[in-house]
Formats: structure tokens, C-alpha cells, sequence
């Protein structure tokens, strides 16, 4: 059976046995600071776990996507190796919140395995919880009597607290876990060691396809464990695996999941799956990655440098790397993988069909940039080379700057080093990565306490912040944070005014008072469902009364941005078309900034045709539109549009400004007409990304500030242009001037450069058989720099060493000869080094060319004699 059957089979079983059947989460998750990816299941369910909320359902079952690219068999430099570890894959689950237990968990899990998919029984382990003196937890004893009325007693195994304890982090809900392993060697194999002994023992063929976690303790931070209220079961069986099972294959990347994939790359590169296991390893690779990649930029996370982001380029450079190392592509390919991939899994994640072309176009610019990359990098390296002859190590610390700055994996540098009969200094490039995850690791340290009940009764947050922004309320629940030496706390109210920082808008700046002091409150922000109030300190007693105020002008200010948001996204689609698509936002007191999809920079007329219709819109003063609690598929009709990337409920909040302008789905903050907002101004338009557009803009006060900023440069320039009516024509003329003058300066300075020419040709001195000059000369640089090219096109065997000085800072300027760097081993780069110190400066360069700067314009003579010592 192909994929898509084993995957229906799935659903279908568990909704034969009343789960609801749940959509998977975005893969990107933007409400929980402790991840930046789901990483499994659970994590879209956690606050149920943590006791944040509610669950409609007591029963849920569905795929989800995940991304693992660090923890245990998951860095991501392996992934590719072997034949089952990936960065994306499917997790397959049914969960209970406070429903079935153990008992239920395992007679189904067996069931599906062995009656509905068929496995072989014969091949089949199990592994329970052992129990953990540490924790003064017993052997899981109802799990052991469970599995012994399905299985022999000789397939039972017992695991450690490693194997067999699951938590969810270093605090938080957690539970013993009973793993379902399937032994896939032959006959043969099998008679030589038992399956039961390579249980949890890395061996390839003998693996875990399912586990089933039983969540009943809470750890909190010192490391004690409670009971939880409820206990709930949480299963993830990896459908690459159960793929691989079921298909009757050694490997994940032998399931139709992934060969068709490996066939396009077999075909655009000329290569055949199978014969060469470097070629092999690479296909995986790219296979793998381009699914991890591309479920990212369908979510709406972009490659970039700073956190999800830079997880993303990572994988995708890896991916291209391993492309052009083993597979010879010189040129962009991997896009071209990206309808394939939407033609296999657009049926169950429809984000990759609707979001083809971004995907497609930002890896394409991604592999471009990348590949350029590359390349300076291998110049990079091979300058090095040229200049450290005599050693044939490449420097530890040169090795760490090729892989941080330039993107070079150490195994390419090794690679290539090994080509050129080199090898690398890997201890010094190990200090340099350690010192750089030292810095990372201190720069991340966060000390987290375990919350403090203050009122037990309370549960969750009631937001009442859409219509007051002043409340009466209890604190829940506090925990203090301590993050870089200072500390702060995190309070939970029972009622709040405060909107917590998601979909793009800032969190609430305010108060918390009572009869004893006021305490400002510097953030508002949302750790999943979870409203979080930032205090730099407690109040003197927790357990009163406190009344919530909210920083009106702020919060007036940020709504108006974000109102003024939906008006420009709506006419953004008229003016440009259906096509846009919002893929990203930022809305504070000071400015709004939206991102979305666009193939091309937006012309001066149609900015200006959307700046027209929102301040149309704002001059109508239309009354804001809320519904709450609408049932998704009727907030649809209405003409809003779902997102790909968030996450939503079955009951959304829908805003509109005129039913037939602007209807989207939102949970933020807004005016209550768009008169409010006052003015729209749009400050700035760029590309962010392939297909992807940044429009900054300002309204109401801020907008005015804008505008009387722009009237006083204006102001300015018609007093600089006084006898100018048109003070336009007058800028313009002055340009025009300045170009003509910089024409002429440039044509001064080439006739004075070929007069030099002509009198540095007299005086070559002869130093070793060797045409030596070492001049001071008053030209500019760019013109010393021509003069050099120039007289090596002239002179044989040629070693310039020239001088000019600029504002008291002093250059130097070498050339030198082909022949000489073939026949002498001579390196501009190398020996400018050395001449620079008489300038009290430094530089380097190409063997042929190199320039230097200093600060020592007297030391010009000693660098000439230097020079000469050096070719003696």
C-alpha cells in the first residue's frame, strides 16, 4: 500500500473509535518563546497538558508536521547518513485528555499494528517503563500486565528513565512511555542475536515505530514530581517508519514518500539512486531538506539570520551544498523540486499548493545567494592557500571563519583541503566553534522558577481588554524569570485588560495597583494560551484585590496601526491583485509594517493609489465590524481569509470595516471607526525575500510629525535656492552640475595619471633581475589603482609598490607580475603585510594585486626599502 492509503488507514481507524480528527499545527510555532519549531504531537496540545485550557475533545487523533534538527540521533549533520532520521517528518497521534488511559492506548495501538496493518506479531517488542530509584518511581507495572495479555513475556522489555520516561522539558508534564520496536532483519540475522537485545540499541533495522506516553506527574522546577488532576495519553508513531514497514523496505528514502522525489533528482542531475553511496547520501539529503524547507516558507517563515530563520538557511545551504559537492549542480536546482513535492503531500497540506510559487521563488533566490557564496568562499580559500605555502595546514581559526561567515560546512573545507594535498588544523577550528556556542549558550541562559499558586480556584485568564481597559482582578499565579543577571517576574490575572503580544501586535505596556503601590507593567505577552504580565517587581501582598490599568494613549496608538493594517491589505489587493497574501506584521504606537506576496517592487503610482484608498477609507469614518465565536467555515463565506502559518480554532474572531472592503480574521485591538486612525503615510517598499514585499507606514500623530518634517527639508531647500522658483529644477541642476565637474575631475586625474606613468617608467630600478618601483604619487585611489593595471600591461617581470596619502591616512598599492608569482612563489596579499607595518597599518589581497591602509603617511620610504629587501 502506497503512503496516502497507510495514512487514511490511520485516520480512519481512530475515528472508528470516536477521535475527533484534528488538523496539524503549523510546523512554525510563534506563541510559545521554549520552541521555535513543533518538534512533536504534542506541542500544539501542551497547554491542555499544563492545565492552561480546556479541550473540546477528549479524543483527537491526526498527522502532524514536525521539525527535529538537534537532540538525541536528530543533529542535523547526520541526517542523510543513515536510512531513518530526518529533519521533517510526519508524526502520526491519538491523544486523551482525561479519557482512556493505558489500558485502552495499548490494545488499539496493537490492534492497528498487527489486525488492521497486518505486521507480523513474530517481529514485534515492547518496551515499559523500569521504574527510577532517583525519582522513587516503581516499574510500570499496569503497562507490563497489559502488553503480557497481547505478547509473550519474552517480548517485554524494561527500560530506563531515558528510554522510557517521557517529559516534556526540564519542568512541566511528563509520564512513563511504552515503545512498540519491529525487527526488520532477515532470518539469518535473526538467529544470531535475539531482536529483544537491540532494543534501543541504534541498530538500523531494529527500530521504534510507535510510542505510546502516559502523562500523570508534573516536574516542577526543583525536580520533585506531582500528580497531575487528569492523566491523558499522547502516541506518536513516525510515518516514515510505519511507511517503511508497511512497504517492506530497509529505508524511509525507499518509500514512495521519497522516491519520487529522488527520481526528479536522479533526473536534473544526471545521477542514478543506488550506485554510489556519496550520491546516495546527498539525494537524501536534498530530499529530506527540500521538505523541511518548504513547509517553513509555507508557514511563513523565511530564511534569514536570526533564529527559525537561520535554522532554515542552514538546512537549505546544506542542501545546496550537498548538491554541488557530490552531485556537480553548479546552478540552482532544488526549486524545481518544489511542484513534485506539492503534487505528493498537497492533498493532506493544501499550504503546499497554495503557496507554490513563494516557495518555489524564495529557495531559488536562496540557492542563488548561497551559490555565490560558495564561491567567494572557495576564492577565499584558495587565496589562503596561495599564502601560507610552506605550512600545508589550513588554520583552525581561517577554517571557523569559512564556516561562520562564508557558510562552509568543515567538511567541505576538508574536502577541498585534501584535493590540494592540505589538511585541516581541526582542533583550533573546535576551539573556535566551542567559544562560539560558549557565547551562545550564556547569551541564552534563563533561569525559570516553578509557578506559585495564589489563588488555586482561579482558571485561566479572562480578557476583557476589547472593551475596558481598566479591571478589577486577582493575581493567579506568579513565577519569577531571572535572564542575564537581572530578574523579573511573570504574574497571571484572573480578569485582564492587558492584549498579550500575538498576530503581529505589541503587547500592552500599564499598571497593576492596589492600596499599597503601583507596579508597572513593561510587557504583556502570551506563552501559548497562557496571558503573561511582565513586572520588574512583586506587590507587598499577592493575595488582594488589584485594579489592572492599561497604557491608553499607547494602546490607542497601536490600535490605530493595526486597523490602519487591514485597510491597506485590502487595498493592496485591489490595486495589485488577489494574489497578495499577508506573510508577516508588526504593529506598535509607532509604525505598522506588513508584509506580502508580490513578484515585483510596487511603482510611485500604485503606493500612491493605496495611500488614496485608506485615507478615502479613514475620511469615511466606517464603523468597525466584530463577531466573535463564529464557526470557521461561516467566517470563510464572509470573504475572510485563513492564513497558512496560524493557528485557529473552530470558533474565530471576525473584523471588518465595511463587509464588502475589508473582512479578516483577527484577534487584535481596533478602532471603532476608521476615522480614528486620522492619516495614512507610507514611509518606505522593499523586497524582503523572492516574491515577498515590506511596506513600512505611519498614521494619525506620527504621520502628521512625517509630513511637517518633510515641509521643513523643503522649507530648507527653497532658502539654499532662493533664486530658484522651482526648487525641484534647482536640486536637479545642481546634480547635473556635479556630475559634469566629477567628469571633468576624473579626466584631470587620468591625464595626470598618464603623466606619471610616463615619468615612473624612467624610474624602474633594477633590483634582482626584477623591475622594481616604489613611489609616493598624489592621486586619488581609485586613479592609483588604474596607473598600477596600466603600467603591468607595460612593464615584465614588474614588482609597484605605490603611495598616496588622504586626510592624513596613508595607502599602499602593490602589483605584481604573473610570471614572477609562477616562477618566484611572490604574493601581493602575503608580502603587503609585511610593508604595511611601516605605515603603522595592514591589508592583503590577491598573489597579483593587494592594498594596504595605515596611519603613518611619513613611513612611505621605509615601506619602498621593505619592499626591496623582500624581492632581494
Amino acid at each position: 500500500m502506497d503512503s496516502t492509503e497507510i495514512r487514511k488507514i490511520f485516520f480512519d481507524f481512530f475515528k472508528s473509535k470516536q477521535h475527533k480528527l484534528w488538523p496539524s499545527a503549523p510546523m512554525v510555532i510563534k506563541d510559545d518563546p521554549t520552541l521555535m519549531f513543533t518538534n512533536a504531537g504534542m506541542n500544539q496540545f501542551k497547554d491542555i497538558f499544563l492545565g492552561n485550557k480546556n479541550s473540546k475533545y477528549n479524543r483527537i487523533a491526526n498527522t502532524q508536521k514536525c521539525l527535529r534538527v538537534s537532540g538525541k540521533h536528530n543533529d542535523l549533520e547526520e541526517v542523510g547518513h543513515d536510512t531513518y532520521h530526518h529533519t521533517m517528518f510526519e508524526m502520526l497521534g491519538n491523544w486523551s485528555f482525561g479519557d482512556y488511559f493505558k489500558k485502552e492506548a495499548i490494545e488499539w495501538a496493537w490492534e492497528l499494528l498487527t489486525e488492521v496493518y497486518k505486521i507480523d506479531k513474530k517481529n514485534l517488542y515492547v518496551t515499559v517503563f523500569g521504574g527510577d530509584t532517583s525519582d522513587n518511581l516503581d516499574i510500570d507495572h499496569e503497562a507490563y500486565i497489559l502488553w503480557k495479555s497481547l505478547v509473550p513475556e519474552d517480548k517485554i522489555i524494561y527500560g530506563s528513565k531515558k528510554d522510557n520516561f517521557w517529559e516534556m522539558g526540564e519542568s512541566g508534564p511528563c509520564g512513563p512511555c511504552s515503545e512498540i520496536h519491529i525487527d526488520l532483519r532477515d532470518d539469518i540475522e535473526k538467529q544470531k542475536i535475539k531482536g529483544r537485545d537491540l532494543v534501543n540499541a541504534d541498530h538500523p533495522e531494529v527500530i521504534e515505530i510507535w510510542n505510546l506516553v502516559f502523562i500523570e506527574f508534573n516536574r516542577k522546577a526543583d525536580g520533585v514530581l506531582e500528580n497531575l488532576p487528569s492523566k491523558h495519553v499522547d502516541t506518536g508513531m513516525g510515518f516514515e517508519r510505519l511507511n517503511m514497514v508497511l512497504q517492506g523496505k530497509k529505508s524511509n528514502y525507499d518509500t514512495d514518500i521519497f522516491q519520487d522525489i529522488i527520481r526528479e533528482i536522479g533526473q536534473i542531475s544526471g545521477h542514478k539512486y543506488g550506485k554510489n553511496k556519496e550520491i546516495d547520501i546527498a539525494m537524501r539529503v536534498i530530499a529530506d531538506h527540500l521538505r523541511a524547507v518548504a513547509f517553513s516558507i509555507a508557514d511563513g517563515q523565511l530564511p534569514s539570520n536570526v533564529k527559525a530563520g537561520y535554522v532554515i538557511r542552514r538546512i537549505l545551504r546544506r542542501a545546496i551544498r550537498y548538491g554541488y559537492t557530490f552531485l556537480d549542480m553548479k546552478e540552482a536546482f532544488i526549486h524545481n523540486l518544489v511542484p513534485h513535492l506539492a503534487k505528493k503531500l498537497g492533498d493532506v497540506f493544501p499550504e503546499l499548493i497554495s503557496q507554490q510559487e513563494i516557495i518555489t521563488k524564495v529557495i531559488a533566490e536562496e540557492e542563488n545567494s548561497f551559490l555565490r557564496t560558495l564561491s567567494a568562499g572557495i576564492k577565499k580559500f584558495e587565496q589562503h592557500i596561495s599564502e601560507e605555502k610552506s605550512t600545508k595546514i589550513i588554520d583552525g581559526k581561517f577554517a571557523f571563519e569559512l564556516f561562520d561567515t562564508y557558510g562552509f560546512p568543515i567538511d567541505l573545507t576538508q574536502l577541498i583541503a585534501k584535493e590540494n594535498s592540505w589538511r585541516v588544523d581541526m582542533d583550533g577550528f573546535k576551539k573556535g566553534l566551542e567559544e562560539q556556542k560558549s557565547r551562545s549558550r550564556k547569551a541564552a541562559e534563563k533561569d525559570t522558577s516553578d509557578w506559585q499558586i495564589v489563588h488555586p480556584e482561579s482558571e485561566g485568564t479572562l480578557f476583557v481588554g476589547y472593551e475596558n481597559l481598566i479591571s478589577e482582578s486577582k493575581i493567579s499565579k506568579y513565577r519569577k524569570i531571572t535572564e542575564k543577571k537581572k530578574a523579573y517576574y511573570q504574574l497571571v490575572l484572573e480578569t485582564t485588560p492587558f492584549y498579550a503580544e500575538s498576530g503581529g501586535q505589541v503587547g500592552d505596556r500599564g499598571w497593576i495597583e492596589d492600596q499599597n503601590g503601583k507596579l508597572k507593567v513593561i510587557n504583556t505577552l502570551k506563552e501559548n494560551d497562557l496571558t503573561i504580565h511582565i513586572t520588574e517587581q512583586l506587590p507587598k501582598t499577592l493575595e488582594g484585590i488589584f485594579t489592572a490599568r492599561v497604557d491608553v494613549e499607547k494602546r490607542k496608538l497601536t490600535t490605530n496601526n493595526h486597523s490602519a493594517t487591514h485597510l491597506m491589505h485590502a487595498a493592496l489587493r485591489n490595486v495589485l491583485g488577489s494574489h497578495v497574501e499577508q506573510k508577516g506584521s508588526l504593529v506598535d504606537e509607532n509604525r505598522l509594517r506588513f508584509d506580502f506576496s508580490h513578484f515585483s517592487k510596487l511603482t510611485d503610482e500604485e503606493l500612491e493609489r493605496i495611500e488614496k484608498i485608506v485615507n478615502q477609507k479613514i475620511r469615511e469614518n466606517i464603523s468597525l465590524g466584530e463577531f466573535r465565536d463564529v464557526p470557521m467555515d461561516k467566517a470563510l463565506k464572509m470573504g475572510a481569509m485563513a492564513l497558512f502559518g496560524e493557528k485557529y480554532g473552530e470558533q474565530v474572531r471576525v473584523i471588518t470595516f465595511d463587509e464588502n472592503y475589508s473582512v479578516e480574521l483577527c484577534g487584535g485591538t481596533h478602532v471603532g471607526a476608521t476615522g480614528q486612525i486620522g492619516f495614512f503615510k507610507i514611509i518606505s517598499e522593499s523586497a524582503i525575500a523572492a516574491g515577498i514585499r515590506r511596506i513600512e507606514a505611519i498614521t494619525g500623530i506620527k504621520s502628521e510629525e512625517y509630513i511637517i518634517n518633510q515641509e521643513k527639508i523643503i522649507a530648507e531647500l527653497k532658502e539654499i535656492f532662493k533664486s530658484q522658483v522651482d526648487v525641484v529644477k534647482g536640486v536637479n541642476q545642481l546634480l547635473e552640475q556635479n556630475t559634469q565637474l566629477k567628469k571633468q575631475i576624473d579626466s584631470l586625474n587620468s591625464e595626470k595619471a598618464n603623466v606619471l606613468k610616463e615619468r615612473l617608467l624612467k624610474d624602474i630600478e633594477l633590483v634582482n633581475g626584477i623591475n622594481f618601483i616604489g613611489k609616493k604619487v598624489d592621486l586619488d585611489i581609485n586613479s592609483v589603482k588604474d596607473l598600477a593595471f596600466k603600467l603591468n600591461k607595460e612593464i615584465e617581470n614588474l614588482v609597484l609598490v605605490l603611495g598616496n596619502s588622504n586626510t592624513g591616512k596613508a595607502n599602499l598599492t602593490m602589483m605584481i607580475s604573473e610570471s614572477l608569482i609562477d616562477e618566484k612563489g611572490f604574493n601581493a596579499g602575503a608580502m603587503i603585510r609585511e610593508i604595511a607595518k611601516e605605515i603603522q597599518g595592514g591589508g592583503g589581497g590577491q598573489p597579483h594585486f593587494a592594498t594596504a591602509g595605515g596611519k603613518n603617511p611619513a613611513g612611505f620610504e621605509k615601506a619602498f626599502q621593505v619592499a626591496k629587501k623582500l624581492i632581494s
